[in-house]
């Protein structure tokens, strides 16, 4: 059997990805699977910055546009359906890419995730609709209280880590510490990791920009179109939160924008941060196709 090879294209928001992916996809006759957590759900389109219809028939996707928002997708999931999906891909392909920004899906397919228990959905709803009414700060405290010891570990930040650790904790009664082992399980490919990066300036250049596109193409009518929704946890997001803010008369309209730019390029730091954590990863503008391309091929043996 010749030897299999997934390529990860990692990175902040708005640092072309989907661009690239697409690009090496069609030149090495492969498909893309999506790492994005959000861009699974078929309502979110605009704001997930999903590819396009034309994108999407340049190559073929897997796991981007298949779920009804009310479904609750996590990193185990996804470490799951794609690893089905590489094991299916692998039988006519030599090499197959995942793409996206969502480190912790990313890490999940690489390495394996903890065994930690499925609880039902309405823990995750009550901690969403507790912290849009009062913010992060009593949610972590009770991590606090509770798990020390994640508490000590997790980013204070990331908000949806917060409830996810207080989902399970509230579930089943115990510790969501207890179920992490950080064991990597061995995969049967090889893994090549490529991250983009390009410099401060442009890369926040590039967000702004994004952010009055999405504004431009109709963000706040697909807001206001699942506002149902909005305590769901797929809207528990940059991009989303702050409209449904500004609908609920919390700042005024400029503030708004503003504060979509502000978080947009504060999520793009945290995702850097995230990644450059990781060494195994090379680094490369997006715009160097060919150097790319040349890195891959040294790696996998088919200069």
């Amino acid at each position: 059997m010749p030897e299999k090879f997934l390529i990860v294209i990692a990175g902040p928001t708005a640092i072309g990805k989907t661009k690239l992916s697409i690009k090496l996809a069609k030149h090495l006759n492969t498909a893309i699977i999506n790492a994005d957590s959000r861009q699974v759900y078929k309502e979110l389109n605009i704001g997930t910055a999903k590819p396009s219809l034309s994108e999407l028939s340049e190559a073929k996707h897997f796991l981007v546009d298949f779920l009804p928002l009310d479904i609750t997708y996590n990193a185990g999931q996804f470490e799951k359906d794609a690893l089905q999906i590489l094991d299916f891909l692998f039988k006519t392909k030599n090499m197959v890419i995942v793409s996206g920004g969502s480190g912790l899906y990313i890490k999940a397919l690489c390495e394996g995730m903890d065994d930690i228990p499925q609880v039902p959905g309405h823990f995750r709803e009550d901690l969403n609709r507790f912290y849009a009414q009062h913010g992060i700060t009593p949610l972590l405290k009770e991590l606090t209280e509770k798990d020390p010891e994640y508490f000590e570990y997790v980013d204070k930040s990331n908000t949806n880590r917060v409830i996810r650790a207080l989902e399970i904790i509230r579930g089943t009664g115990k510790k969501f510490s207890s179920f992490r082992n950080d064991k990597k399980k061995t995969r049967d490919f090889t893994i090549i990791k490529i991250g983009l990066e390009r410099n401060r300036e442009e890369l926040y250049e590039l967000i702004n920009q994004r952010m009055d596109l999405m504004i431009a193409k109709g963000l706040v009518n697909e807001a206001f179109s699942l506002k149902a929704f909005k305590n769901c946890n797929a809207l528990q997001t940059v991009g989303y939160r702050e409209i449904y803010d500004y609908f609920e008369g919390r700042y005024n309209w400029e503030e708004a924008v503003r504060l979509l730019k502000r978080n947009s390029r504060r999520y793009a730091k945290r995702q850097m941060t995230w990644f450059k954590g990781d060494k195994e990863y090379q680094w490369f503008n997006p715009e160097n196709f060919e150097e790319i391309l040349d890195f891959i091929r040294r790696k996998t043996g088919n200069n």
